[in-house]
Order: C-alpha cells, then sequence, then structure tokens
C-alpha cells in the first residue's frame, strides 16, 4: 500500500478523548492496552493533510474564522462525485460538530414535552440531544433478523402519526447495528415523515465508509421534496479521522430551515465557529485525499474478515453482525451467558481490551460489543488472541 497503517501510535497523556476514557476507568494506562473503542482511527493521518496544514500554517494568520467559497466548493464536489448528491452551497451551514448540529436541531425545531423518534440501539449522544433538552423520547425499536437488523414501519408509522412526534434523528448508516439503508426504506421513511409533518434530521456522519457490495444514499437526495423537509448533518471526521479539527456541516436545502438553524446557533452558542484548521483539513481531504480513503476502507474490511474467521472458528455461539457500513463492527456476546458488565470488566480488567459497551446504545445493546476496525491489523490480531484467552479462562470455570 502507498499509505501506512500499520504503525501504531500511543495516544497517553496527549489530550486523547479515547485514551483518556482508558485512564478514567482503570486509573492508569495499561503498557499493552488496545483500544477498540471511541469511534476515531489509530492510523497515522493522511500525509497529505498534514502536509497541506503545515503549508497552510506557513502563510495564514489563525484568527476568527468563517467558511471560504473553497471549503464549500469542496465539500460540495464530494457529495457530487462519491454519493451523486448535487447541492448548493447556500445550503451549507457549518457546526464544530454533527453532534452540535443535532443538537441544535432538536432545540431549534421541537418544545420542551415534544417527541423526538430514534430508531434503537443507536448512537448514544442522540439520546442526550433528546432527554437534556426535556423533549419526550419516541423509541423505534429496530427488528433483529439474525444477523442484520430491519425497521419497523408498523411502530414506526403509528409513532410518526401521534401529533406530538415532530422530529425524527436518522442514523444513516446506523451506528451501532452496521444499517446501510435502502433506497426503499429510505423512501418509506421520507413519504411517512412528510404526511404527518415530521422533520428528518439525518446523521449521515459514517456515509463514506461503506463496504462493497452496499451503496450509501443521502437522504435529501431522494426528492425534493425529501431535501425541504432534511436537515442533513456530516463530516470528515470519520472518513478521515479528523474529529480534533472540530468541522462538520448542516446541509440545509430549506431557507426558513436553514435560518431557523442559524438563530438557534446564535442563541445558545453565541459564537459557533469552526475551527480554522478543520475548515481547511476538510478541504484538502475532500480535494487531495481519495486514493487514502480507498486503502483505509480495504484495511478496515481485511480486520472484519480476520474477525469473522477467527470467531466462527473459536466461538461460533459468538454472533457478528453484517457489517453495510461504518467501521464498526457489532457483535453479540450473549449466547455465552456472561452478564454484560461482568464481560466489559473481563476484557477491561484482564486483557486490557477497550470496546464500546453495547448497554451504552440502549437496552436492547445489552450483551454486544461493539469494535473499532480502524486501527492497524496487529491490533486485530493480538485482540483477538487476549479474547480468546479470557473468553476460555471464564468458560471453562463455568463448565
Amino acid at each position: 500500500m502507498k499509505y501506512d497503517f500499520e504503525t501504531v501510535i500511543r495516544r497517553e497523556n496527549v489530550g486523547s478523548g479515547k485514551w483518556n476514557e482508558i485512564k478514567d476507568t482503570l486509573g492508569f494506562f495499561p503498557k499493552n492496552v488496545i483500544p477498540f473503542s471511541v469511534a476515531d482511527m489509530e492510523f497515522v493521518e493522511a500525509p497529505e493533510i498534514v502536509e497541506g496544514l503545515k503549508q497552510f500554517l506557513d502563510k495564514s494568520v489563525l484568527g476568527y474564522a468563517q467558511p471560504t467559497i473553497a471549503f464549500k466548493e469542496a465539500a460540495k464536489s464530494w457529495l457530487s462525485r462519491r454519493h451523486g448528491w448535487e447541492i448548493d452551497t447556500e445550503w451549507i451551514r457549518d457546526t464544530p460538530g454533527v453532534i452540535n448540529g443535532f443538537f441544535t436541531a432538536v432545540k431549534a425545531f421541537t418544545q420542551e414535552g415534544e417527541g423526538v423518534m430514534l430508531m434503537t440501539p443507536v448512537y448514544y449522544p442522540m439520546y442526550a440531544a433528546v432527554t437534556r433538552h426535556n423533549r419526550v423520547l419516541v423509541e423505534n425499536k429496530l427488528i433483529r433478523m439474525g444477523d442484520t437488523y430491519e425497521i419497523d414501519f408498523t411502530d414506526f408509522e403509528t409513532k410518526a402519526k401521534d401529533p406530538n412526534t415532530k422530529l425524527l434523528i436518522l442514523c444513516s448508516p446506523h451506528n451501532p447495528s452496521g444499517r446501510v439503508w435502502r433506497r426503499e426504506e429510505l423512501e418509506r421513511i421520507g413519504r411517512i415523515c412528510l404526511e404527518n409533518h415530521v422533520l428528518v434530521v439525518s446523521d449521515e456522519i459514517h456515509f463514506d465508509i461503506v463496504s462493497p457490495g452496499y451503496k450509501h444514499i443521502p437522504f435529501a437526495s431522494l426528492s425534493p421534496e425529501f431535501a425541504m423537509n432534511t436537515i442533513t448533518c456530516t463530516a470528515p471526521s470519520k472518513t478521515f479521522n479528523l474529529a480534533g479539527l472540530q468541522t462538520a456541516l448542516a446541509i440545509i436545502p430549506n431557507p426558513e430551515l436553514r435560518q431557523k438553524f442559524y438563530e438557534e446557533q446564535q442563541k445558545d452558542d453565541g459564537n459557533p465557529k469552526c475551527n480554522i484548521l478543520g475548515l481547511e483539513g476538510c478541504r484538502i481531504a475532500y480535494t487531495k485525499c481519495e486514493e487514502w480513503l480507498e486503502q483505509v476502507k480495504a484495511v478496515i474490511e481485511h480486520n472484519r474478515q480476520i474477525i469473522i474467521t477467527f470467531l466462527a472458528r473459536e466461538f461460533p455461539q459468538i454472533q457478528v453482525m453484517k457489517l453495510e457500513g461504518t467501521y464498526l463492527l457489532w457483535i453479540d456476546f450473549n449466547a455465552l451467558g456472561i452478564e454484560c458488565h461482568e464481560l466489559a470488566h473481563l476484557l477491561r480488567e484482564k486483557a486490557h481490551l477497550f470496546f464500546d459497551e453495547g448497554y451504552i446504545f440502549g437496552e436492547d445493546g445489552a450483551g454486544f460489543e461493539r469494535w473499532n476496525l480502524a486501527c492497524p491489523t496487529k491490533y486485530v490480531e493480538e485482540g483477538l488472541e487476549r479474547l480468546k484467552m479470557v473468553l476460555n479462562s471464564v468458560l471453562k470455570k463455568g463448565e
């Protein structure tokens, strides 16, 4: 490969949120810890981004920043080339993160006591967007179908028809299940929401990481009517591991929604500007880093295959859910009969393996672990051996 995806970079004591969670949990950094948790990558950054930002620093003043035409044009071109979605640059509102985006949308377009629908189990900050703002959680539980999930459309439509349900936060691709929603599924969601005056906020932050044989469809690209009822939140942060640069996009074709979103940003955040290096990093990524992305996707798929093969051989009772999109593998350990908090304790304390525990994504995630595949393959191989050691020691005791 042209790029380096094998160098291991330890990130203790450098301000890494992902690694600091390890220290907060254990009280120290184990020398042999392997982090498969928070969704940022353990890869060396794309050199085009690193070198581009160095050049930018050589000639720039780091004052207050606003999105440039070049930044918006880069995003527009990316969406067209990679996803077939033609947008107007006027639709783009910058926001420091996708979480900021859907938090702002909940505050702007719902009132206290009104309902916000989530398709669960789901990315845990979405619950916070509802509960912290005193909205009512409207839970549309996904239906488990073997190694995948389907939408319960009967329940979805019933809840959308409730006049108190005002907004849907759509996770697409879905985190943690790994589903990439089909066109017909998205169209059905869109029709139901339009008919019942439910606004759609579509979190598409993982839209560039899709497994072979699958295709992500931006929800708002399906029809002009859907676009006018949608706020799309996305970012280069998952695709190019730029979360620390705090730059995301809220793409809002409807001018009235766009203005209201902006007013809400100003109301609570006061000065919600993105990082000047984030804006430039996004521009560089979207114009110069497609080859890097394709190689990242190949590593992710390779890591997935290693895990599937290993677990099928060593622990066939563990079910690995089908990964259609994201770099986050959703794995069901329930058949082992180990209580979910005990499982987490064993993996962290005995094996120094850190996953995101399934229960943080909702009650239906209990007994699952979410495995971050965006890491050097040697991490995956070592992690599997430690997993085998710990699980075998526990299972043999229970015989």
